[in-house]
């Protein structure tokens, strides 16, 4: 039963694994105000977001059924099952996360009566590479899930500027960006846990981290590195996902073995950061990226794609470098550029360091969206 002042908060995401949107929802979670607001989360799986959040003392909800893919039998049984959940918390906000439980929580949630309904957008969709027809349904459930949730989050001012003209959405966005608060391990401590006494100290140590999905643009860093004959160099790539196998492939292929490695997931792989000299982002769609934040809190200089919300906290030649997407001449160029002017390379991750501390704080974070609950 619910304490008497206590506001009821219901997170609801699609996924358990462990991505962006899942981040979030676990810092939001474990974040708010207990004082002030009793917090539930119901998702999908039983991934490593289901389990952090019950180490982090929050009560979890499984959904069945409830995954990505849209199968038709299983989505009717998990609208089933939210109409019920939705009736039995009685939560004062319901709070989506992700694009599928975005729509079936919205409308779920206005067929029960729920008085506020917050959807947060991490993204679209339909900015990746997918056919026509595919892109156009796919705005079409996003203006639907906008245009039945009472406010939507946008977490980048250019996730806001893709919908900002859209009928009757456009004011229901409000822009609270990503924030952090990372715990770092000293140079040192990284290098032992990643490496132990394997790496040469005058290695140049790359590195990026996020999930093994096209999305993330791997394979363009790769063939970027694989010009890069003139200096003493090894890569590392954190990260789990799909695109493991044709990654080692293309490894082999451009006789990287004994340059670049993908070390897999690993936990709490940001607090590793100042393992590296340089950080890498060459994803082709981001809509803020959590890594770049991370990295910039370690104050390394980082050479990302010019996409989405990242020019929002890299300021090309004064916090960082910004490359075309799709272009690894362009990821070799900036890497040459920064080794050749390493005055330059610590400037931008000083640079980059003041940013994030001063504009993506997770306690910013949680402030503006406890005031959006209110």
């Amino acid at each position: 039963m619910t304490e008497i002042g206590k506001k009821k908060v219901l997170l609801v995401i699609t996924k358990s694994n462990w991505g962006g949107a899942q981040r979030y929802v676990f810092d939001v979670a474990t974040n708010l105000n207990k004082e002030k607001f009793e917090v539930t989360v119901a998702l999908g799986g039983d991934g490593p977001l289901k389990q952090k959040l019950e180490l982090g003392g929050i009560r979890v909800i499984s959904i069945p059924h409830l995954g990505r893919d849209v199968k038709i039998t299983n989505d009717l049984k998990v609208f089933s099952t939210l109409r019920k959940l939705f009736r039995q918390e009685k939560p004062d906000i319901l709070h989506l996360n992700s694009s599928k439980i975005g729509a079936m929580g919205s409308l779920v949630g206005r067929l029960t009566g729920i008085s506020k309904i917050i959807f947060t957008a991490h993204g679209w969709a339909f900015n990746e590479d997918r056919k026509a027809l595919s892109k156009v349904s796919i705005r079409l459930i996003a203006w639907f899930t906008i245009a039945l949730s009472h406010q939507t989050i946008a977490v980048s001012n250019s996730v806001a500027e893709r919908i900002k003209k859209w009928p009757g959405v456009g004011s229901k966005m409000t822009v609270i960006s990503n924030g952090i608060n990372l715990d770092l391990k000293t140079e040192n401590e990284a290098r032992q846990i990643l490496f132990g006494d394997q790496i040469p100290q005058k290695t140049l140590i790359l590195g990026t981290i996020g999930e093994l999905h096209p999305v993330k643009g791997h394979r363009y860093l790769i063939e970027a590195l694989a010009d890069l004959n003139d200096f003493d160099y090894i890569c590392t790539i954190i990260g789990e996902g799909e695109e493991r196998k044709s990654l080692e492939e293309l490894i082999r292929v451009k006789r990287l073995e004994n340059k670049v490695y993908l070390f897999g997931h690993i936990d709490q792989a940001g607090s590793l950061l100042k393992s590296f000299d340089i950080f890498l982002l060459p994803s082709l769609s981001e809509a803020l990226g959590y890594a770049v934040l991370e990295a910039g809190a370690a104050g390394l200089p980082v050479i990302a794609s010019r996409v989405g919300g990242i020019p929002e906290i890299i300021a090309n030649l004064k916090s960082g470098l910004l490359v075309t997407p799709r272009r690894p001449n362009e990821i070799k160029n900036a890497l040459i550029y920064l080794i050749d002017h390493p005055e330059e390379m610590k400037s931008f991750g000083k640079n980059l360091k003041q940013t994030v501390e001063e504009k993506f704080s997770l306690k910013q974070m949680i402030s503006e969206t406890e005031k959006l609950y209110s």
